[in-house]
C-alpha cells in the first residue's frame, strides 16, 4: 500500500484535528505555522503548494502533516457549518453581482453573502490556527493578518507566461486562456474589494512576493518553504 497519498494526508489531519490531547499539547509548545497563497492566473499555484507542503513536512516532521486547501477549503467550510452541498457553487472568488446574490438570498437558494463571508472567515482562521496548512485564495492572508503563526506570499508571473499554463493545463486556445485569465483576476480583485475593501496588486499585504516565471515550479516551492522556516526562526 503507498503511503503520503492525498486521501492519508486528509484522514491524518482531520485525525490531529479532533484529538484534543494533541490540541492541549500545541498549547504548551510553539504553535504550528501556516502560509497563505495569494495568486495571479496561471501561476501554478496548486502545484507549488503541494511541492512546498512536501518540502516542509520533510523539515517539521510531526505526527500532523501539512494539507493545502485550495478548492477544497469550500468543502471544508460547508462541513463545518453543517451547509449542504449546493452551497458551494454560490461560494465561488468573484463569482456574481451584487444584485444577482441578492436575488439568489431573497429566493433561498443560499444563506447572505454576508454570512457565508463569516462562517469562511472562521474555517480559515481555525485551519491556521491548527498550522501545518496552506491556504490558496479567498483572502486568507487578510483574514489571518493578525495571526503571528502564518506568513504570506504572492505569487506573479508576465501575462504570456500565463496564458502558455493556461492553455496547456485547461486545454483552451490563446483566446480562450486570455479571457480566462482576465476573467479570473477581475473576479479576485473584486472579492477582495467586495469583502475586505484591499487592493489585491498591494505588495505591502505580503511577506515574500516571487515571479514564478523566473524558476522551476519545485524551485519557487523550496525559495518559499526556506524564507517560512528562517521566518519561523525569528519568532
Amino acid at each position: 500500500m503507498k503511503t503520503g497519498t492525498h486521501a492519508d494526508k486528509c484522514l491524518s489531519f482531520i485525525s490531529c484535528d479532533m484529538n484534543p490531547q494533541l490540541t492541549r499539547r500545541q498549547a504548551h509548545t510553539q504553535l504550528r505555522h501556516a502560509v497563505t497563497l495569494s495568486r495571479q492566473t496561471g501561476v501554478g499555484a496548486t502545484a507549488i503548494a503541494t511541492e512546498l507542503a512536501g518540502f516542509l513536512q520533510a523539515r517539521t516532521p510531526e505526527p500532523c502533516p501539512w494539507k493545502v486547501f485550495d478548492k477544497n477549503l469550500v468543502e471544508k467550510v460547508l462541513e463545518e457549518h453543517q451547509l449542504p452541498k449546493d452551497v458551494a457553487k454560490f461560494m465561488l472568488e468573484g463569482r456574481v453581482s451584487v444584485i444577482q446574490d441578492a436575488v439568489e438570498e431573497m429566493l433561498g437558494l443560499h444563506p447572505s453573502s454576508r454570512t457565508l463571508h463569516e462562517q469562511s472567515s472562521e474555517t480559515i482562521q481555525h485551519l491556521a490556527h491548527l498550522g501545518h496548512v496552506i491556504l490558496i485564495g479567498r483572502g486568507t492572508n487578510i483574514i489571518t493578518r493578525e495571526m503571528k503563526n502564518v506568513f504570506h506570499v504572492r505569487l506573479v508571473a508576465p501575462l504570456e507566461k500565463r496564458v502558455d499554463h493556461v492553455m496547456a493545463h485547461e486545454r483552451l486556445d490563446r483566446k480562450a486562456a486570455l479571457e480566462f485569465i482576465r476573467k479570473s483576476d477581475r473576479g479576485r480583485q473584486r472579492y477582495l474589494q467586495d469583502h475586505f475593501h484591499a487592493d489585491i496588486n498591494d505588495s505591502l499585504q505580503y511577506d515574500l512576493v516571487i515571479n514564478t516565471a523566473r524558476f522551476p515550479q519545485r524551485k519557487v516551492a523550496h525559495l518559499i518553504g526556506e524564507a517560512v522556516l528562517q521566518w519561523a526562526e525569528t519568532l
